[in-house]
């Protein structure tokens, strides 16, 4: 397949919905994995990253979110897989519909309904494809006419990686060269689809642990950033893994790609386990899984590991490979669970109107 992902690349225009009674709309989005990691901000209230980041979005997991304006309510009203949300949760979504209804000068609170099909704050990028999701849907529902660049900067501010997932395909999440002094359209923050050369990847998702983190992302990179002397050496570092990631992949040189992203993440983990305390997602079953891949290239299957701030890995590989790197992943850990992922889409519109 010549990865010339650019027809996935393309995002539904939001347009104003038709005048009713209530507006709604419902949209879904796909998670992303970095292959270039995003960890750590510099501006905590304005999402912004230190560093730029690369991600490919997944055909599998997706989130399906639906929106609808509700005049009478005091309150926003959301559920996650039919159960209400609470907490720091929920603050979050409110926070994001304020944004939205900021910008639309609306102030319809809203009802929110999610349908995540990944498992939610395990490191399986959920928050990615969830925000994606609410972007699209929150802006068409209130009325905001954003084009793709607008709503991945839009997604941004309620998580980070979801500026990603607006895309389909390999995209570069740009951090920015702006202080976090200036308005939003100004700060340059934003994510767009990456070309590529003849490319056929697929990322086998070894799930080894489901559960929710013990630590939460967020909370994790403030405190890798504020207290990791590996930090910042990771950080430059990353500068030039990026520049590197961007020729492997204009050149669709699968294996400098998997070597790249396999660096970087074993990078950020280190960075982690610096930490004053250390920070260890790493788990047992994690590297098991971490020396199947070296036996696999040992054995001439050229299988890269990746992984997020959580338990899981990711391997990268040609997709002709992924039956076999799958059972194989499988064997390791039987306990677990392996999905096999291709370059997925975009965020997109499902629906819109009343």
């Amino acid at each position: 397949m010549r990865a010339d992902h650019r027809t996935t690349h393309r995002t539904t225009p939001v347009r104003p919905p038709e005048r009713s009674t209530t507006r709604g709309a419902s949209a879904v989005a796909h998670p992303n994995i970095a292959l270039v990691k995003y960890w750590g901000k510099r501006d905590e209230q304005l999402v912004l990253p230190w560093t730029d980041s690369l991600s490919m979005t997944l055909d599998i997991c997706p989130t399906t979110t639906g929106v609808r304006l509700d005049p009478d309510a005091e309150h926003d009203e959301v559920t996650l897989d039919g159960v209400p949300l609470a907490g720091e949760a929920r603050q979050r979504v409110t926070a994001f519909l304020d944004l939205v209804r900021e910008r639309a000068g609306v102030s319809a609170r809203a009802v929110v309904d999610t349908a995540n099909t990944v498992p939610t704050g395990a490191g399986l990028a959920s928050s990615a494809s969830g925000f994606a999701a609410l972007a699209v849907a929150a802006a068409a529902a209130y009325g905001l006419a954003l084009d793709a660049t607008a709503l991945s900067r839009l997604a941004r501010r309620g998580s980070g990686s979801a500026s990603r997932s607006v895309f389909g395909g390999f995209a570069v999440w740009h951090a920015g060269p702006a202080t976090g002094t200036a308005t939003d359209a100004d700060l340059g923050s934003y994510a767009e689809p990456v070309p590529v050369g003849e490319l056929d990847p697929a990322l086998v998702v070894a799930v080894v642990d489901a559960g929710p983190k013990a630590v939460s992302s967020r909370a994790a990179m403030r405190h890798t950033v504020a207290t990791s002397p590996l930090y910042r050496p990771w950080a430059a570092a990353s500068r030039d893994d990026l520049t590197d990631m961007r020729k492997a992949l204009h050149r669709g040189d699968l294996a400098a790609v998997g070597e790249i992203a396999e660096r970087n993440a074993l990078g950020m983990h280190a960075t982690m386990l610096a930490a004053r305390p250390a920070v260890r997602y790493l788990s047992s079953a994690t590297l098991t899984v971490l020396d199947t891949v070296l036996q696999l290239r040992r054995d001439g299957i050229p299988a890269y590991a990746t992984m997020d701030a959580g338990p899981n890995v990711k391997v990268l590989c040609p997709r002709a490979d992924a039956d076999r790197v799958a059972a194989v992943v499988r064997g390791a850990v039987p306990r677990g669970s392996v999905l096999v992922a291709g370059p997925g889409q975009g965020a997109r519109l499902l629906s819109e109107g009343g």
